[in-house]
């Protein structure tokens, strides 16, 4: 299975507002970190906003944050927000129309959703929380402010 560049960039989007300790963080700067579109990063925003994984903040001052703990994040949630299709071989999309003469009964079909499965079960065990915390240099790679790195060593 090949995830899309929404649920990639969701992934970061949510790595960086964890790694900005729950400030808000401005969507221009989130883009300059990861060199991608402020207009691809709304889109992405809007779906997450209103699953409750961010939460946004309009006006000047406004940005984005997490809509709940990093902890409390976890990859599945993320993916069954972002992607829209999870058939994994075109013949068992719904409303596809096919040749083949095994599609209401086939074995390949309950072989990849059982693989489904399994990607879905490890994707459920991973946090937002998780990825943040497994990456020290996160703050200089995200380009993330030196005195928001300092409030982290103190706490």
């Amino acid at each position: 299975m090949r995830l899309t560049k929404q649920t990639n960039y969701a992934v970061r989007m949510l790595m960086y507002c964890a790694a900005n300790d729950g400030k808000l963080s401005r969507v221009p700067e989130i883009a300059k970190a990861y060199g991608v579109s402020e207009l691809f990063l709304f889109k992405i925003i809007q779906p997450l906003h209103k699953a409750g994984i961010m939460d946004t903040v309009r006006g000047r001052n406004g940005g984005v944050r997490l809509g709940r703990a990093a902890a409390d994040i976890t990859l599945f949630d993320v993916v069954r927000v972002t992607e829209e299709n999870f058939a994994m071989a075109e013949c068992f999309e719904v409303g596809a129309e096919t040749d083949c003469p095994l599609v209401d009964s086939c074995g390949f079909n309950s072989a990849l959703r059982e693989a489904l499965n399994a990607f879905f079960a490890v994707l459920a065990k991973y946090t937002i929380a998780d990825l943040v915390r497994r990456r020290t240099d996160i703050f200089k790679l995200l380009n993330i402010e030196e005195d928001r790195k300092t409030e982290q060593s103190a706490a």
